[in-house]
């Protein structure tokens, strides 16, 4: 019998190119199933967030209308996390403001308080009410609005007029009818729609309570429906795991452009640094929940587990797999534990955040000029995912991929621009 001896550099070199040797191919097949997990999860809990808003109008009550809250919330756990698949991913992208549009011009949707104001300049049909309206007239043409249902929803509310802030579908118009508007400004507390405003009869508040409920429904179907068709993208011989695998290199900078342009222009930007700017409670990102230190903390999650190639469902189970970091520890192990360290960091900072919100001081409450305290929990996260997108770029350069451009944002880039 032969044996090898190996010198102790051929033995590093032997495992570094065996043992540790990562395809990419295995990385992004475990990126897919991942997206397939998320997205399966995000249904399944939509779908009993459908059983809740179906049991809410059919037997309406305060209890029901928690149970639909309750439900809401769920719900937004695994979707969060599903963020990380934008950018990257054109087939989410160009889905996506179906089920997550913000923010958006409630009263288009349904009644607002006075203070709300009503059309603008910018958007001639933010108080349309389309609640207590069966007919109107919207970009020149009458709609009959007799009937609320899903395509009413979807092909004529959705981005009416091509305004952006026109959101008649999606988790945030489920929210509001839901919850109603958070009318507290900068004090505790979110919205407080009445259970009655489902009630039939004389006990309706607010009028048109069958309406809200017919909106309500067609809402939540429509998301079920959407998120039936994006789980089916990412299943095997999907569309978007196929699109994903059609060239390697291009799909793993898909997976890191997803991670830096959600860390860094639409979280670390868009959701948190603007708000801090403003001083403005409308800038949370489920502002009429106050469940805004949630989402960060999911949207972080997100991107800590496409790095490291392990999703936790909603059962308990875990699904893993070859993953990013596995490959750049191949290349560079240093780098590999300085982008698991800044991942580590941000998501400690996002769990002050959560834990601090939790314990009563509110998101939007921390957002109020001069609070101190709150802005400097707030900025921990900003700067937690600045500083991981400046690891992730190194992580780019490592692989010998082609430089990405990440989704930016003028808070961060050029913040006199946002008061002009």
């Amino acid at each position: 019998m032969k044996y090898t001896i190996l010198t102790t550099t051929a033995l590093v070199t032997a495992l570094s190119t065996s043992a540790f040797a990562v395809e990419k191919a295995d990385v992004l097949g475990t990126y897919a199933d991942i997206a397939a997990a998320k997205y399966g999860d995000s249904l399944t809990t939509a779908q009993t967030l459908q059983a809740a808003v179906n049991a809410l109008i059919a037997n309406p009550s305060a209890d029901a209308l928690q149970a639909a809250k309750t439900a809401w919330l769920a719900a937004r756990v695994p979707y969060q996390q599903t963020e990380v698949y934008r950018f990257g991913n054109a087939i989410v992208d160009d889905w996506e403001g179906k089920v997550n549009a913000w923010p958006l011009d409630e009263g288009l949707i349904d009644y607002v308080d006075a203070s709300y104001g009503g059309p603008s300049d910018e958007n001639e049909f933010a108080a349309l009410n389309v609640v207590a309206n069966a007919s109107f007239t919207l970009s020149g043409r009458e709609v009959d609005a007799n009937e609320i249902n899903s395509a009413l929803l979807e092909e004529t509310l959705q981005e009416a007029d091509g305004v952006e802030a026109n959101v008649a579908t999606g988790y945030h118009a489920i929210e509001f009818l839901l919850w109603g508007q958070d009318l507290n400004g900068h004090g505790a507390g979110a919205g407080n729609r009445p259970w009655t405003d489902y009630a039939a009869g004389h006990a309706c508040t607010n009028d048109n309570c069958d309406r809200r409920g017919e909106y309500l429904t067609a809402a939540t179907d429509l998301l079920v429906s959407d998120l039936e068709w994006m789980t089916a993208q990412w299943a095997a011989g999907g569309a978007a795991r196929t699109e994903l695998n059609r060239n390697e290199d291009a799909g793993i900078a898909a997976v890191l452009t997803g991670m830096g342009s959600l860390s860094y222009g639409e979280v670390a930007g868009e959701r948190m640094r603007l708000g801090v700017m403003l001083n403005d409670p409308e800038e949370e990102h489920s502002c009429f929940a106050d469940n805004t230190h949630n989402d960060h903390y999911h949207d972080g999650l997100g991107v800590q587990n496409a790095y490291l190639g392990e999703y936790v469902r909603i059962d308990g189970s875990v699904v893993s797999g070859a993953s990013l970091s596995d490959m750049v520890a191949a290349t560079d192990v240093s780098l590999d534990t300085e982008m698991r360290a800044k991942l580590s960091a941000t998501m400690k900072a996002l769990g002050r955040i959560k834990t601090t919100a939790e314990a009563g001081f509110a998101y939007d409450q921390m957002l109020e000029r001069g609070n101190e305290a709150g802005e400097a929990v707030i900025m921990g996260g900003v700067n937690g995912f600045i500083d991981q997108t400046r690891s992730i770029e190194r992580v780019v350069s490592a692989l010998g991929l082609d430089q990405i451009a990440f989704e930016g944002s003028d808070s961060l880039d050029d913040p006199e621009a946002v008061f002009q």
